[in-house]
């Protein structure tokens, strides 16, 4: 979830832009060191250099997009250090989301959450990796709205997408960006209200999805 913007028009097509280039990022459209030229922005948007410059600020603002002088903008490419750096982020976050999810979790609530994990374990059956990685992320994205706090969900947004270009790199073939047990085993301690439990169990889910990476030396 991203800040209320103003009406005004240049700002409106900035996010336009912006929101068309995180999400190509965040679904594995966009890959790492993928150039990202002015021109060919402004002709498929529509818009002027002004507003692509400012989605590609704000994009490498949350180092989404890497901006080199005299060379322009490209997909950023998250280094080894930058990634064990947003998963000890990502399990500080999300650690404090299971927390509060477990305190204010309700039954509809719960019966979502296995409505997901079903989904989950047809795209598996089904061998669909694409739907597969997007209901996996959305899974954690949809914990962090049962939460209610909309500070860590922008903030989880914005990991989630960098780990987006983290797996890109480095997922070992025929890896699975997450593991549908331990999703299962995640909802089963969040019906008991089991906050101690859970965020043990986050933290356990997202080292094993950093182990499952093969980072470089």
């Amino acid at each position: 979830m991203k800040p209320q913007r103003s009406a005004d028009p240049a700002e409106s097509l900035d996010q336009t832009v912006y929101d068309a280039l995180f999400n190509g990022v965040m679904h594995g459209r966009l890959k790492p060191g993928t150039r990202l030229q002015e021109a060919a922005l402004c002709e498929q948007f529509g818009v002027s250099r002004t507003v692509v410059r400012q989605a590609l600020r704000r994009l490498s603002e949350v180092q989404i997009v890497d901006i080199v002088a005299n060379k322009g903008a490209a997909v950023a490419t998250p280094s080894p250090r930058e990634t064990r750096d947003v998963f000890a982020a990502r399990r500080a976050i999300e650690g404090a989301i299971v927390r509060e999810v477990a305190r204010r979790i309700e039954h509809g609530d719960i019966e979502k959450l296995k409505q997901r994990l079903r989904a989950e374990h047809d795209a598996l059956h089904d061998q669909d990796h694409p739907r597969w990685v997007a209901l996996a992320g959305g899974f954690h994205l949809a914990l962090a709205e049962l939460s209610g706090n909309q500070v860590l969900q922008r903030m989880l947004t914005e990991l989630m997408t960098r780990c987006s270009l983290i797996v890109a790199l480095y997922e070992a073939p025929g890896e699975a960006s997450c593991e549908h047990d331990e999703h299962a085993r995640l909802v089963e301690l969040l019906s008991l209200r089991d906050s101690n439990g859970a965020a043990d169990e986050m933290d356990k889910h997202l080292l094993a999805l950093e182990a499952r990476l093969r980072l470089p030396a």
